[in-house]
């Protein structure tokens, strides 16, 4: 509506001012007329200076209001125009706008806000770093966890805790890595996660951490409680018939008033019971003595020799040398497949190859008893890291017992010493990787060897 009656003011100026030149260029040179024409040149000058003040007058007003927007300067206002109600309108929407981006500053004031509010409330530490010196965002838990109290760039968190500072710093853009340090003389052990996204084509570095000693400690006391309880049952399981049975050989040796019987008194049945007391304490004497010896293994593993292995050739050798080892068992399928085919990991071949020969053991024992077995060897690329996946149809482990499985000497055969799987997670552990089981009762089960990838 506005621009309509703008044009049409513009036309009506124009009009006349269009009439004034006709009428100046008609008397013009009449000496008689000389008065009318110079009134007329002056009018023909107001009529111009007029026409220009009035389109003028509405760029100015936009000028103001794009100046106070690339300022944000919201108190300005726009007084009564003096050119009519045509600029009413115009005026009234320049202030919707003004108001506008006002409402829009207030939202944006209350969102800093209440996103301080929230960073401060967090239980962990969080930095935000923009162009890897300045600190835009740093909670007091940041402060208290790395001993940084008033850090507002990183270089004074250099000079507060270089130890922090060389080590984050190591780290590079995007990683997650626990690391130990000292602050304030006190040891810490850090769960640290960085991320430096691009936000309006500048990288801001995101710091997050967390002081997990706790935790850790909690899982240490429940680790150590499940040990004593597997090595209480196992050495009472040895200990108790031996006392059991030397107590019954000293009772056969001995009088009602528990006098050492003389040799004529012996008969040929307690010396029988005797022997076999005898055999049996040894017999179990021995079973604690390996028990000790496979926990003196469990605690005694290696460090790893790392090199660059063929996981294909790994894997095919460990098929060759299973399969002279599935006596009794109707029909096993074995099948590798790795891809790409020419998949390189950096692993000790040694300590690898005594993992997968255990969780393939693992699975001929589970496929026993069945007409059919399939136990397959994968080997694969995914989410930066390299896996190798051992799979087997056989009668899957039951959930209750998934999270058991590795405890140490925890075990759900007979004859088994419960350290495979621990001893497995334990290397793969020294390989900065990491051991994951899937399995469903009846339906098989599904083990995972996840290692870095190649650099």
């Amino acid at each position: 509506m506005f621009y309509k009656k703008f044009t049409f003011l513009i036309i009506v100026r124009i009009i006349l001012l269009l009439f004034n030149v006709i009428v100046l260029s008609v008397i013009f040179g009449d000496t008689r007329l000389f008065f009318n024409q110079i009134i007329l040149f002056v009018i023909l000058i107001i009529q111009i200076a007029e026409l220009v003040r009035f389109v003028n007058h509405t760029n100015r007003e936009l000028a103001r209001l794009f100046l106070a927007i690339r300022h944000s300067d919201f108190s300005i206002t726009f007084r009564e125009p003096p050119l009519g109600n045509s600029f009413k309108e115009l005026q009234h929407s320049m202030m919707e706008i003004i108001q506008a981006y006002k409402d829009v500053k207030i939202e944006k004031e209350a969102q800093y806000h209440f996103l301080q509010t929230l960073v401060k409330q967090l239980q962990f530490g969080i930095i935000s770093l923009k162009n890897e010196s300045t600190i835009t965002i740093i909670n007091p838990m940041a402060e208290q966890l790395a001993g940084i109290p008033g850090a507002k760039n990183w270089k004074l968190v250099q000079q507060l805790n270089p130890e922090f500072a060389e080590r984050i710093d190591g780290l590079g853009d995007n990683a997650r890595s626990l690391m130990q340090f000292t602050v304030n003389g006190e040891k810490k052990t850090f769960s640290v996660d960085i991320r430096t996204p691009i936000i309006l084509d500048k990288p801001y570095k995101l710091i997050t951490f967390q002081d997990i000693n706790s935790e850790i400690e909690q899982k240490e006391i429940e680790a150590w409680h499940k040990l004593i309880r597997i090595l209480t049952h196992e050495i009472m399981n040895s200990v108790t018939p031996i006392a059991s049975l030397t107590e019954t050989m000293q009772t056969v040796l001995e009088d009602k008033e528990g006098n050492q019987k003389q040799v004529n008194e012996i008969q040929e049945e307690t010396i029988k019971d005797i022997r076999f007391s005898l055999k049996t304490i040894h017999k179990r004497s021995e079973g604690l003595l390996s028990f000790v010896d496979t926990y003196r293994k469990l605690t005694k593993v290696p460090q790893p020799t790392i090199e660059s292995v063929a996981v294909k050739e790994m894997l095919d050798e460990i098929i060759q040398l299973m399969q002279q080892h599935t006596d009794g068992i109707k029909s096993i399928e074995f099948t590798v497949d790795v891809a790409p085919p020419h998949l390189i990991v950096q692993a000790d071949p040694k300590l690898i190859e005594q993992v997968l020969i255990n969780l393939v053991t693992n699975s001929i024992q589970a496929i026993n008893g069945k007409d059919t077995g399939l136990i397959s060897l994968k080997g694969y690329e995914k989410n930066n890291r390299i896996f190798i996946e051992v799979t087997d149809n056989g009668k899957g482990i039951p959930e209750k017992e998934l999270s058991e499985i590795f405890v140490p000497f925890f075990s759900t055969k007979k004859e088994g010493s419960g350290i495979g799987l621990s001893l497995s997670k334990q290397i793969m552990s020294l390989h900065g990787g990491t051991i994951k089981v899937s399995s469903v009762a009846g339906q098989g089960t599904s083990f995972f060897l996840s290692f870095k990838r190649n650099p």
